[in-house]
């Protein structure tokens, strides 16, 4: 479960979030001309999502690049060519300064199919120790204004050379990012964002030829409306369940308190870890070496380490877990936004497992026995009578993570962006928010149900 500290990040799910947020960061890197703009489908255009990746040879190509290099080949991706300057990076978290080369690409505008009142990036990359990078936004809004360029996230798979952070205080007062989401602050105004462009910078150590890799960036917009249930779906497949490890986070509870307090807090990076090992993903003894050898499921608590957000101070940072994932071979990471169980029922049945983030009062969800502000949880597959069934980590032992869950209770809980706490107070529901991974070439079955859910 998500600790109660964390819950300004789900503030961006109400609808008006009218907080002032002084102090907006300045972007660090020099802005580069709009180079595209992306057409959309008409099929994207009847989902309230949008979700645009940069994946292939061409995509690369179609961004401006400053000292780095597209490449192809059977996954193509981006890496530092030649930087074309250095910096000097004070870690926040470390207190400590080191200069880095840089270079930097900046992908085309994509126009929204739904002008949005919120936007996530997600990312796949292999970081080398001594290298790292930072991913940004900017957008135009519906009044034909330009965002500044915010800094959505920056990141390492390791964290000897930076702390992964999220950065806060970036605002223009008409959108703030709130951790690793841009939000519209007023969406009653009917401002929404448009458009957008990525901007990737590749960092490493001066006089090396080290390189990140990115093979996958992009983003999702949406514009969920306000609502505290959604219309139920009917059944729409057969009873199918897929066979994804069973971890606990309960069993970590008090171990390694510096990741947001220890287990009970690691949903996240648990749900994680368990779809990472359904694809075949495993961590060395090597990786593993760190961690008290005494400890029951030990890459529960690597995964913990590796999702980790400095400033945050938690392991739910939606992007970083699924950065994660990807620094697995074989393997990429997306967050999005699905419609109802049925887009789920789509991806179980390609043998596609979803993670899924959702809020609750003990009363809400029949099983549990628990109440959340915030969780995650793994779909695994429905019953015959189309009913979840979650591997759910806040559980006492790993026999006792699977769970079946009432189909109507768990949709709504999950795709409601309001919901009353315990105290009666209007609070943010996570609106559809779900991480998938999946193969890197994955099947012909498993490409159309990713396309169905809007993710390419």
């Amino acid at each position: 479960m998500s600790s109660a500290e964390h819950l300004s990040r789900r503030s961006v799910l109400t609808a008006a979030v009218v907080a002032a947020v002084a102090g907006a960061t300045a972007p660090t890197a020099a802005a580069t001309e709009r180079t595209a703009t992306t057409a959309h489908t008409a099929a994207d255009s009847t989902r309230p999502v949008d979700y645009r990746a940069w994946t292939t040879y061409i995509d690369w190509r179609s961004g401006t690049s400053r000292g780095t290099r597209p490449f192809a080949g059977l996954r193509p991706g981006l890496q530092i060519a030649a930087p074309v300057g250095t910096t000097d990076y004070a870690d926040p978290h470390t207190g400590t300064t080191a200069t880095w080369e840089y270079a930097t690409w900046t992908g085309p505008v994509h126009r929204l199919s739904v002008p949005a009142t919120e936007a996530i990036a997600s990312w796949n990359a292999h970081t080398p120790a001594g290298t790292w990078l930072q991913v940004e936004l900017q957008g135009t809004y519906s009044d034909g204004t330009d965002t500044p360029w915010y800094v959505m996230g920056r990141w390492a798979a390791g964290d000897q050379d930076i702390k992964r952070t999220s950065v806060d205080d970036q605002t223009d007062g008409r959108s703030t990012i709130w951790t690793d989401t841009f939000s519209i602050d007023d969406a009653a105004s009917g401002l929404r964002l448009t458009s957008y462009r990525l901007r990737l910078t590749l960092y490493r150590r001066p006089g090396t030829s080290l390189t990140p890799t990115v093979w996958r960036i992009g983003a999702m917009g949406s514009d969920i409306p306000d609502r505290f249930t959604v219309a139920a779906s009917t059944p729409a497949a057969p009873a199918r369940e897929l066979t994804v490890p069973r971890f606990s986070q309960e069993i970590h509870a008090g171990q390694y308190p510096q990741y947001d307090n220890g287990g009970e807090a690691w949903c996240s990076p648990t749900s994680s870890q368990m779809i990472i090992e359904y694809w075949g993903g495993r961590l060395t003894p090597e990786q593993l070496s760190w961690v008290d050898p005494s400890y029951a499921d030990p890459q529960v608590c690597h995964a913990a380490r590796s999702t980790y957000d400095y400033q945050y101070a938690g392991c739910g940072n939606w992007p970083f877990n699924a950065a994660y994932a990807a620094t697995f071979d074989g393997l990429q990471g997306v967050v999005t936004r699905l419609g109802s169980l049925n887009d789920v029922e789509t991806l179980v049945a390609a043998g596609i497992p979803a993670i899924t983030s959702q809020s609750f009062l003990k009363t809400e969800l029949t099983g549990a026995g628990y109440g959340t502000s915030g969780h995650l949880m793994t779909i695994i597959g429905f019953t015959a009578d189309g009913d979840v069934i979650a591997n759910d980590p806040a559980s006492p032992s790993d026999a006792a993570v699977r769970r079946v869950y009432l189909r109507r209770e768990f949709e709504n809980i999950w795709l409601r962006t309001k919901r009353y706490n315990a105290s009666g107070k209007v609070v943010s529901g996570s609106g559809g928010v779900c991480y998938l991974y999946f193969p890197a070439h994955p099947t012909p079955h498993q490409r159309m149900a990713l396309a169905a859910v809007g993710v390419r």
